[in-house]
């Protein structure tokens, strides 16, 4: 006994240690607790119909194992560092108790269904530097409280539906370096401030109803790298001083209501490679370039009120990928300076009123992948061998332009060529063969012919064909059955408005994935194959304007989405097939001008949908049925000169959406209503 205490202040220091050690777990385990308390909270308030979070429970201790939990590895302490249960179907309102993981530094919820505003007491996780809630269905404002996460770094908030105004108090946040707020329905002025976040990389606001002007403060950050304030109401001009930054690279404020003109400075930053100021109200010219601006590679001053001609300057913009300069009041020519950007991929100039002839250099460029010069008043030829010239094209939109001569067969060698539009630029000679990887062909209201109609043969090897658009040329001769043979993906058939005669092919009915089929105003003939009804996608049909006759098939009532169908000016007899009035659909239907007869049947008042009905010069007997009433969305009613007789009935004068009414040549008695 009496040595144990002799030896007692020896042991007082190994005993601290030993209480201190054994109190440290207790520490630990209650901070531990908090956390996969507040998770266990958060997981019993929202739903999860995927069972993503089945591993959260209470019977399972160690919470750093669960689905999208990271922990931090020291043995001194063990806290939630790290939530992501992105892309996991959950749904709810987001619950507050998320708040009580006070030790995280992310959070990441995004692209699931949570619904309700945002939680508060977000505004408690002070070491989150990383929180990303997009692709949910927020609403609500964004709370103050976030600007007391003052290690925030990354915040992303975009494609919910959040309103209200960007609290200014967010930039308190000193250290953020991407603020991504897209696809809201935020409004207000844009916070002066951020400007002022030295460390501030990415500012995204795109997509909302902000207003007011573009802050001066943005000009004077030296971080920006990457600003998008496009899809908004803003007002005013481009100010010169966002090219003032250093740092710079990506600029878009396109589809505002910007006004006055475009700064000179942005040519001449030393870092901007992509401006996009397309979609606004912009006015005056496009300055000359002065200096060699050598990064910018994207620059859109689309849908604009520009005016002037292109300055030959933009030659000088070495580093272009991509110049549009669409829908705007530009005069003049194509300046030959532009076939000097050999790294150019796309030139868009349509929608314009340039004219005079283009520049031969332009069909040089073989980096090109998309030349779009339609509606001007361009003179050009396609050169013979410009599927040589240009290997890479994928889009050749030259529409509504002066072009001349043959469509050269070297485009059939365009391997990568998906995009044909020459509508209306005055071609001639025959329809060539095409590549295969063609998607869209519109050749209409040119002066084509078919030749041989060996052109289709090439078309059915085109597998990804969707749109092939031949209508209001010179192509004559019988349609051949390989018609049927195209790709089981074409949607769109235009042939109408040319002089294609004989019967229509039965192998019509394999293009199964048609919407809209016109064979009108040509010299068709016999009866409409029954194999049309196999065709249960269309949503357009016309063959009016043929030498047609017969009956409609009983096969035409299963096209059950249609929206128009034109059969007038042909031969057609007897009865309207009773399956006709079933369309729901269906809101054009002009069977004018046959031999159809009987009675109107009162099934005819099911078209629901219907507001063009003209059944004018047949044969027709009887009364106008009391079901035409029912028809509240009709716009044109047309039963002229036809055997119709009685009284005109009251209820036309409740049509309240009827512009047009034509009831003349009939046998029509008493007074009008």
């Amino acid at each position: 006994m009496i040595r144990l205490f002799a030896s007692f202040p020896k042991l007082i220091p190994l005993l601290a240690v030993f209480i201190f050690s054994c109190s440290l777990p207790i520490a630990i385990s209650d901070d531990t607790d908090t956390d996969r308390g507040a998770l266990l909270c958060f997981k019993s308030q929202i739903s999860d119909p995927n069972g993503a979070l089945r591993s959260w429970s209470n019977t399972s201790l160690d919470s750093c194992n669960w689905q999208g939990v990271s922990c931090n590895n020291t043995q001194t302490q063990i806290r939630v560092m790290g939530l992501n249960i992105s892309s996991k179907g959950l749904s709810g309102s987001m619950p507050p108790c998320i708040g009580n993981l006070s030790s995280i530094a992310s959070l990441d919820l995004s692209n699931n269904a949570f619904l309700g505003k945002i939680p508060a007491e977000l505004g408690h996780l002070g070491q989150i530097s990383y929180l990303n809630l997009s692709i949910n269905s927020l609403e609500g404002h964004i709370p103050d409280e976030l600007s007391l996460c003052s290690k925030l770094k990354v915040l992303s908030l975009c494609n919910n539906s959040l309103q209200g105004e960007i609290p200014p108090s967010l930039t308190q946040c000193t250290h953020l370096q991407q603020v991504v707020l897209c696809n809201n329905k935020l409004q207000g002025r844009i916070p002066t401030k951020f400007g002022m976040l030295h460390e501030l990389k990415t500012l995204d606001l795109s997509n909302n109803a902000l207003t007011g002007d573009i802050p001066p403060l943005l000009g004077s950050s030296p971080s920006f790298v990457y600003v998008d304030l496009g899809g908004n109401q803003l007002t005013g001009g481009i100010p010169e001083f966002l090219a003032n930054s250093s740092s710079l690279q990506v600029l878009s404020l396109k589809q505002n209501n910007l006004t006055g003109g475009i700064p000179l400075a942005l040519f001449n930053s030393s870092t901007l490679t992509t401006i996009y100021l397309n979609r606004n109200n912009l006015v005056g010219s496009i300055p000359p370039v002065t200096a060699i601006a050598a990064p910018l590679q994207f620059l859109s001053l689309a849908l604009n009120k520009l005016r002037g001609g292109i300055p030959a300057s933009l030659g000088n913009l070495s580093s272009l990928v991509r110049l549009s300069l669409a829908v705007n009041n530009l005069v003049g020519s194509i300046p030959g300076s532009l076939s000097e950007l050999r790294k150019l991929e796309r030139l868009i100039l349509t929608s314009n009123n340039l004219s005079g002839p283009v520049p031969q250099s332009i069909f040089n460029m073989s980096s090109l992948q998309y030349l779009e010069m339609a509606n001007n008043s361009l003179i050009s030829q396609l050169p013979p061998d410009i599927g040589n010239r240009l290997p890479n094209l994928q889009s050749l939109i030259l529409s509504m332009t002066h072009l001349s001569g043959p469509i050269p067969a070297s485009l059939a060698n365009m391997s990568k060529l998906e995009m044909i539009y020459l509508v209306a630029t005055g071609l001639t000679g025959v329809v060539p063969s095409f590549g295969l990887n063609l998607r869209d062909l519109d050749l209409a209201y040119n002066h084509l012919e078919a030749g041989d109609w060996s052109f289709l043969s090439s078309l059915a090897n085109c597998t990804q064909l969707k749109k092939l658009c031949l209508d209001g040329n010179s192509l004559e001769g019988s349609l051949p059955s390989s018609v049927g043979n195209l790709a089981p993906q074409l949607e769109w058939l235009w042939l109408k408005q040319n002089k294609i005669y004989g019967t229509i092919p039965s192998e019509i009915g394999n293009l199964r994935s048609l919407t809209i089929l016109y064979m009108d105003n040509n010299l068709f003939s016999g009866h409409i194959p029954p194999s049309i009804g196999n065709l249960s996608n269309l949503q357009v049909l016309s063959f009016a304007l043929n030498d047609l006759f017969g009956q409609i098939p009983d096969s035409i009532g299963n096209l059950a989405q249609l929206i128009e169908f034109h059969i007038d000016g042909n031969n057609f007899s007897g009865s309207i097939p009773s399956s006709l009035w079933h369309w729901k659909h269906l809101e054009k239907l002009d069977i004018s001008d046959n031999s159809f007869f009987g009675y109107i049947p009162p099934a005819v008042g099911n078209l629901s949908s219907i507001r063009d009905l003209i059944f004018a010069r047949n044969n027709f007997f009887g009364h106008i049925p009391s079901t035409v009433g029912n028809l509240s969305n009709l716009s044109i009613l047309s039963f002229a000169q036809n055997n119709l007789f009685g009284h005109i009935p009251e209820f036309v004068g409740n049509l309240v959406k009827l512009t047009n009414l034509f009831l003349h040549g009939n046998s029509f008695s008493g007074s009008i209503p």
